[in-house]
């Protein structure tokens, strides 16, 4: 019987800014705007556009597997990811960042706690008062058209897009990442570098056409200890990643205090 301990989780909360369009695609099922052929996903209740955790999660997780140079061997739906299908694979040079960082599916044999959580981010009050000051072409967004043209005949087909305006802003974005064992700590630098690849491309579609740019702002670090998990322990806030990765070794040592192994 494999014991599994809590020892406890360091917290990650920041703002999302749109430094271009964002398109993050929903369903146009019943939405009734027509005449818009890639709709923005919407918080069924306020209507208002959020960026979806599993998003945020999935581009960093591929962003990683790039980097590190991971075999592509699991195909889900339409993409395909990385997973170690064995434990030996899983453990291996003091285990996989990706898989024990983001997890693997149930069903293979290579299983453990999945490190990092990644929960929905809503559209800050504040951008939606500035959006809807703003007239937008429909509520909080705007619509971009773009045209193909058929590389033979050169007909054109226009084709709308639905995205959230540069400037706005999605807050409070929230990741939450679990210790289970000491090499957990250093497996945080990867979350890290995950944010900051994630900025150098872009979040959700269309990004090689200039959509889904995103900076990460006012970025503060919590964390709570398995042996008074109702004790909150802030950190520090940084104004940005660069000024996060610059204090990533006194992050570690600080943790590392309040979240003690043993």
């Amino acid at each position: 019987m494999t014991e599994i301990k809590l020892y406890g989780r360091i917290l990650i909360t920041c703002e999302i800014h749109a430094l271009t369009g964002l398109h993050i695609g929903g369903s146009s099922t019943g939405l009734e705007i027509g005449g818009v052929d890639n709709t923005v996903i919407r918080d069924p209740l306020t209507n208002a556009p959020y960026i979806p955790g599993s998003s945020l999660r999935g581009k960093m997780r591929s962003q990683l597997e790039k980097t590190l140079g991971l075999a592509q061997n699991n195909r889900i739906g339409q993409v395909t990811i990385h997973t170690c299908k064995k434990p030996q694979e899983y453990h291996k040079d003091g285990g996989c960042p990706v898989c024990h960082i983001f997890g693997v599916p149930g069903e293979v044999e290579a299983t453990g706690p999945t490190l990092l959580l990644v929960r929905d981010t809503p559209l800050s009050a504040e951008s939606k008062d500035a959006l809807a000051q703003a007239h937008t072409d429909l509520a909080y967004s705007e619509i971009k058209t773009e045209v193909a043209i058929d590389r033979v005949t050169s007909a054109a087909t226009p084709r709308t897009l639905e995205r959230v305006p540069a400037g706005a802003v999605f807050a409070p974005a929230e990741l939450v990442f679990s210790i289970y064992q000491g090499a957990d700590f250093a497996r945080l630098k990867h979350v890290v570098d995950g944010l900051q690849l994630l900025e150098d491309d872009y979040l959700g579609g269309y990004g090689s056409r200039g959509s889904g740019k995103v900076a990460f702002r006012q970025i503060s670090i919590a964390a709570r200890s398995g042996k008074d998990y109702s004790q909150l322990h802030p950190w520090q806030t940084f104004s940005s990643l660069r000024e996060l990765e610059a204090a990533f070794n006194d992050l570690l040592q600080w943790a590392k205090g309040i979240i003690q192994i043993g």
